[in-house]
């Protein structure tokens, strides 16, 4: 079986902490990776996986379709549009270079696989600060965006409903999923297939864009 590879961009973390004592105080900082248990998954289905944090994102995410098409599949989570918008060469040296949302939504158009799996820095995410709304991204995705904040916050936890258990995603899974402690609030086009649903929202929905697919 020829194998396939999927690249996972985003999904890490730099925490600096003050730590104040009466009078003194001194930082530490931290480095965090939340991708480990996607990638195991992909790994034992067979996919070759590349991950790509968010500090080197900026810089090393793919510029073209061309660079993009090395992979089967693109993976994008808990990573912002900035990050993918503001190389560092355009940030600090006003370069002109590919808007690599755009070249994004083209791989997938021509017949690329993209995954957007929610965030407090995908889709909208907290603030509003993932700020995909109006890209060409959301163009790509089975769900439209709503331009606020869109995240949902569930503590007391929330149990997904499977609504389309012969889907290729879910075939395999247990009907009876764990419980959420929050999710994007997002809404399904119509051409979309829900796969599955937290109460009235889409947890997960899949859909064809030109030759390729797309599931948020």
């Amino acid at each position: 079986m020829t194998s396939r590879n999927v690249l996972i961009a985003g999904e890490s973390w730099i925490m600096h902490t003050i730590h104040q004592k009466g009078f003194d105080s001194f930082t530490t900082t931290a480095y965090g990776e939340g991708h480990q248990w996607l990638a195991a998954g992909l790994t034992a289905g067979g996919w070759n996986v590349e991950h790509l944090p968010n500090h080197l994102a900026n810089e090393k995410f793919p510029a073209s379709v061309a660079d993009m098409d090395r992979y089967d599949l693109i993976i994008l989570s808990d990573i912002g549009a900035n990050t993918l918008l503001l190389h560092p060469d355009t940030f600090v040296k006003s370069a002109v270079l590919p808007n690599r949302l755009q070249e994004l939504s083209d791989y997938v158009s021509l017949g690329g696989g993209l995954i957007m799996i929610g965030g407090y820095l995908t889709f909208q995410g907290i603030e509003a600060k993932g700020n995909y709304a109006g890209s060409p991204i959301e163009a790509a995705l089975p769900v439209t965006l709503q331009t606020s904040d869109d995240r949902v916050e569930t503590p007391q936890g929330v149990q997904p409903a499977v609504t389309a258990p012969d889907h290729e995603i879910a075939t395999g899974l247990p009907l009876e999923w764990p419980v959420l402690l929050g999710y994007n609030r997002l809404t399904p086009r119509e051409d979309a297939t829900v796969v599955a649903m937290v109460g009235d929202d889409p947890l997960i929905a899949a859909w064809s864009f030109g030759k390729g697919r797309s599931v948020a």
